[in-house]
């Protein structure tokens, strides 16, 4: 344990939430010179290199979803958590613009599930992308601006739609799984030992400067023995890895634009949060769309394309402030099927008490005027 968290917690509390609430304190500012950072390599005795399957992929494979080669990419494995794997932005350069573009203006398109659809008609959410373009086009806007659409997103659910009220997935609340993102996820699992991981459900967060994610673990799947992955595109965040109770104090790191977790073995079911966004270190969100070049022939099916210099304005202002972070999780296992259970009718929940469970992101001022209806003390105030 570092030295910041043996200082601040004594022994037989709530480890992993005073260490929280230190690293989302505004004043004063924590210490972050604990904190993990990947992206420089092995810096600790705690790191270790981790061993990946470059003939799981082939270089083609990889590159059709914007990735390097296999054997180039930096992955990491951490002392104390069997089964967790970091790997530091393995993405092509120039390929990340895609894939913000997909989370902004593909995936909450209709028929996916976003927290607007709580207090919002259908056709009113129907186009969120176009319905903003003119609002995050123009100049900084005022304080007394409304905000897009895009910019009161919080969270989008694919394929088998998680269930916030009742934490659960159904057989009865799903939609088709992207298959860029499936494809991109199979790449993924398959170079870390998980060849045939299927994708069948996804939640994206959108966090703001002030945004935080409550502590958690990420149960509520029918099958463990699958993978988690975690994609993180925009501003950076400090990511808390503790244990198998609240009393383990947990690890911080840095997740920067195109790093991917993946939570595997006895890591699957650990607590995890993120008390903070900070922003990128220089060059981390330079995500220069012009440098990638599509490498397609007649007999290709790439994945990665070039998009209109106007999406690329829009997503590029976006990320300037925000974050977006995708896991994707494979819910039921080789002949599972979900338990008979009724059906639960819509959430009527308004959209500031969603922002406020611990499983998705929390603004500062919503934080302030909400808690959680279960009245779970973790919601920190801000």
């Amino acid at each position: 344990m570092a030295k910041m968290a043996v200082s601040i917690v004594e022994s037989g509390e709530d480890a992993f939430r005073k260490i929280f609430k230190y690293y989302k304190r505004r004043n004063p500012p924590p210490d972050f010179s604990d904190v993990i950072d990947f992206s420089r390599g092995v810096q600790s005795h705690k790191i270790a290199a981790a061993k990946l399957d470059p003939g799981a992929v082939s270089d083609m494979e990889a590159a059709r979803v914007g990735l390097q080669p296999v054997r180039d990419w930096r992955a990491f494995s951490l002392h104390g958590y069997p089964g967790f794997v970091f790997i530091s932005n393995p993405f092509l350069l120039g390929s990340q613009p895609f894939w913000v573009r997909q989370c902004l203006k593909t995936y909450p398109q209709k028929p996916n599930v976003c927290n607007l659809d709580m207090h919002m008609s259908p056709s009113e959410t129907q186009d969120i992308w176009g319905k903003s373009l003119h609002g995050l086009s123009r100049a900084p806007p005022g304080k007394n601006e409304p905000k897009t659409l895009l910019e009161r997103l919080r969270w989008v659910t694919l394929g088998y739609h998680y269930n916030w009220d009742t934490k659960t997935y159904s057989a009865n609340h799903y939609t088709p799984f992207p298959a860029d993102l499936h494809q991109l996820s199979s790449q993924i699992t398959a170079a870390c030992g998980f060849p045939g991981f299927k994708a069948e459900a996804g939640i994206l967060n959108y966090y703001r400067s002030d945004s935080s994610l409550g502590i958690h673990v990420d149960e509520s799947e029918l099958d463990h023995s699958r993978p988690l992955l975690s994609f993180s595109f925009g501003q950076s965040a400090i990511f808390l890895l503790g244990g198998t109770c609240r009393q383990d104090p947990p690890t911080a790191m840095y997740m920067h634009s195109g790093d991917v977790m993946i939570m595997s073995g006895q890591s699957r079911l650990l607590y995890h949060a993120v008390p903070r966004i900070v922003p990128a270190p220089q060059g981390h969100t330079s995500l220069d769309m012009e440098s990638y070049s599509p490498a397609s022939s007649p007999q290709d099916s790439t994945v990665v394309e070039q998009m209109p210099e106007q999406d690329w304005t829009v997503c590029s202002k976006y990320i300037q402030s925000s974050r977006v972070n995708v896991t994707v999780r494979q819910v039921l296992g080789t002949g599972q099927s979900f338990p008979e259970t009724p059906s639960h009718p819509p959430s009527s929940r308004t959209e500031d008490q969603t922002d406020t469970y611990h499983d998705r992101p929390a603004d500062g001022d919503s934080v302030k005027r909400k808690r959680s209806s279960s009245g779970d003390s973790d919601v920190v105030k801000a």
